[in-house]
C-alpha cells in the first residue's frame, strides 16, 4: 500500500498520531518504521509507564497495544485509556483465541489483530479507525446556538434569545416593530417612514439609513449581530 493510499481518504489528508507499545524491540521498530513509511506519524514505547508519560504531554489519536507487556499488561492499559481519553485502541498480539479476542474488545479495544501482522494491514486499520472516530466526534459536537429574535416589553427591548438585550429608542422601536410585522420580507422605505409617524412627502429618507446603521452599532456593542439588511432601492428586511 502506497503512502498516499494510507494518508488520504475521502480526498482529505489524514495523519493520525500513533503510539505503539510492545516489549519486542524488533517488532516495535519494524511496525513504527513501516507505519512512518506509509505516511503516518508513529512512535514506539516498551511499556505502560513510557506510554503514559508521552500521552500526558501529547495525546495520540490511536494506540496500538501488545497484551503481554512487562509490568502493566495491554488489557489493563486499554481499560485505563478507554476511561480517561478519547482515542482509538488497537490490540496487536500473538494471543489468538476467541476468549482473548472477546476479552480485548470488552476491555475497550476498537480492533484486535493477531501476529504476525503485515504493516499494511495495521496501517489500514489505524486509518479506518481514525476516520470513524473523527466522524463520531463531529456528530457529537453540539451545534452553535441560533438566535431567536423577539421584541419584548411592549416592543421596547430587542432580545436574541441567547441572553443579550438591547433597549430601543422611540425611532428604533417603531422601525423594528414594522420590520418584525413582516419578518423576512422587504418593507418599503415609504412604509417605514409612515411607521415613524412622519410625512412621506416631507422626510429625509437618508434618516432611515442612519437609524439602521446606529441600531447595528448599538447591537454589536451588546454582542448581538442583527440580521438587518438594506435592500438597495427598495427598503429594509429583518430575517432570521
Amino acid at each position: 500500500m502506497m503512502a498516499e493510499e494510507v494518508s488520504k481518504q475521502g480526498g482529505a489528508t489524514i495523519t493520525p498520531l500513533v503510539y505503539l507499545v510492545d516489549d519486542d524491540g524488533d517488532f516495535r521498530d519494524e511496525m513504527v518504521l513501516g507505519l512512518s513509511s506509509l505516511g503516518l506519524e508513529a512512535h514506539g514505547f516498551h511499556d505502560a509507564a513510557a506510554l503514559y508519560r508521552v500521552c500526558a504531554a501529547r495525546p495520540p489519536d490511536i494506540v496500538v497495544l501488545d497484551i503481554g507487556l512487562d509490568g502493566e499488561d495491554g488489557l489493563s492499559i486499554a481499560a485505563h485509556l478507554r476511561v480517561s481519553q478519547s482515542l482509538g485502541i488497537v490490540i496487536a498480539t500473538a494471543r489468538s483465541s476467541v476468549d482473548d479476542r472477546v476479552d480485548g474488545l470488552m476491555k475497550g479495544a476498537d480492533a484486535y489483530l493477531v501476529k504476525p501482522i503485515d504493516v499494511r494491514e495495521l496501517a489500514a486499520t489505524v486509518v479506518t479507525l481514525n476516520e470513524r472516530l473523527k466522524g463520531l466526534r463531529a456528530a457529537s459536537r453540539p451545534l452553535p446556538a441560533t438566535p431567536k429574535w423577539a421584541l419584548v416589553e411592549s416592543g421596547w427591548v430587542l432580545t436574541d434569545g441567547l441572553g443579550h438585550r438591547l433597549r430601543l429608542t422611540t425611532s428604533e422601536q417603531r422601525f423594528l416593530g414594522r420590520l418584525f410585522s413582516e419578518r423576512g420580507k422587504t418593507v418599503e422605505r415609504r412604509v417605514l417612514v409612515e411607521a415613524l409617524g412622519a410625512d412621506v412627502y416631507d422626510f429625509n429618507y437618508g434618516h432611515l439609513d442612519t437609524i439602521a446603521s446606529r441600531l447595528r452599532r448599538r447591537a454589536e456593542k451588546s454582542n448581538m449581530s442583527l440580521p438587518l439588511h438594506t435592500i438597495r432601492g427598495s427598503g429594509f428586511t429583518f430575517s432570521d
